[in-house]
């Protein structure tokens, strides 16, 4: 990628991840961000301040909404993270989340008749679904998609290739794992245990809280992504982004309790019927290539976050 001035476009540009993004990429001059989001779970306080990010107030599942900010900014590159999340949020909104197909048309209709060089495509573990075997692999581990969230995603991902057959529109599709950072909302297990234990209420455990699972801390997450655009990395290819160190819940409450010496509770309540996978472990090959460096140990990333909510 040459150095030029590049616009880029964020969709979901309020949340933890995008707008962490968002942050780091304003860090270089020769980048114009412009975020779109409409706060259905996005924050209005998670939007840089910079004079080079323009944030929008719309629906990219609305076309209308949408195309015109590509004739006016005519963007390099498109980070499409616009979807509906949140476990609790996905299973009780079926349709709202299957909905999210016509937002991922309208960004590839519009990146192809505008001339994006490469769109990304913020896709989820949730492909996997309960998995055949561990560590989940981009193309070994079959797709197990049986939720609507995981389902869309799946879809997404065939959107996205297919346009790059039939159009030439360059992709790079991003499975995220657990990412945890400052940004993050309660709505996801490690922001909310950290929340309960720092005011002393109990933190409810689904089942023995024997799943597994995997916390990337958000900066070797973005370092990645932005090393895939920068490098012109991963073309029209497939990458897990996470952490390849598992973790029970149990053991991520226990070891949050710990650092904040908190007098909270662990309470067992009845296993989840649906959308509570049991494991959850990437094949980080690619992602160590694009990180290059060590991952942030566990317990590094929770006391970053505790360190500056102290502040």
């Amino acid at each position: 990628m040459n150095q030029s001035k590049k616009n880029i476009l964020i969709t979901g540009g309020a949340g933890f991840i995008p707008s962490s993004l968002a942050d780091r990429l304003l860090q270089n001059p020769n980048y114009f961000v412009v975020l779109i989001d409409n706060f259905l779970t996005g924050k209005k306080e998670n939007i840089p301040q910079h004079e080079n990010c323009k944030f929008i107030h719309g629906d990219v599942n609305n076309f209308e909404e949408i195309a015109p900010l590509f004739s006016l900014y005519n963007f390099d590159y498109v980070f499409h993270y616009a979807a509906v999340v949140g476990v609790k949020r996905t299973l009780e909104n079926p349709i709202m989340v299957l909905d999210d197909i016509y937002g991922i048309r309208n960004i590839l209709d519009l990146s192809k008749r505008t001339g994006v060089t490469r769109v990304f495509y913020a896709s989820s573990s949730e492909v996997y679904g309960e998995p055949v075997h561990l560590p989940q692999h981009e193309t070994i581990t079959p797709l197990n998609s049986r939720l609507p969230y995981a389902v869309v995603k799946n879809v997404g991902e065939s959107y996205f290739r297919s346009y790059q057959q039939e159009y030439g529109l360059d992709y790079t599709i991003f499975r995220f794992f657990n990412t945890y950072g400052q940004k993050q909302s309660t709505d996801f297990v490690m922001s909310r245990f950290i929340q309960l234990a720092l005011s002393n209420q109990d933190i409810t455990v689904y089942g023995d809280g024997s799943q597994t699972r995997t916390f990337c801390y958000i900066e070797d997450h973005l370092d990645a992504c932005i090393k895939t655009m920068e490098a012109d990395l991963m073309i029209n290819d497939v990458a897990n982004i996470g952490n390849g160190t598992i973790v029970t819940v149990l053991e991520l409450a226990e070891t949050i309790i710990r650092l904040t010496n908190s007098k909270s509770k662990i309470v067992h309540l009845p296993s989840l019927e649906e959308g509570d996978m049991t494991r959850r472990q990437p094949d980080i090959t690619k992602m160590k290539e694009l990180l290059g460096k060590p991952f942030t140990a566990l317990e590094d990333g929770i006391q970053i976050i505790l360190n500056n909510l102290i502040k």
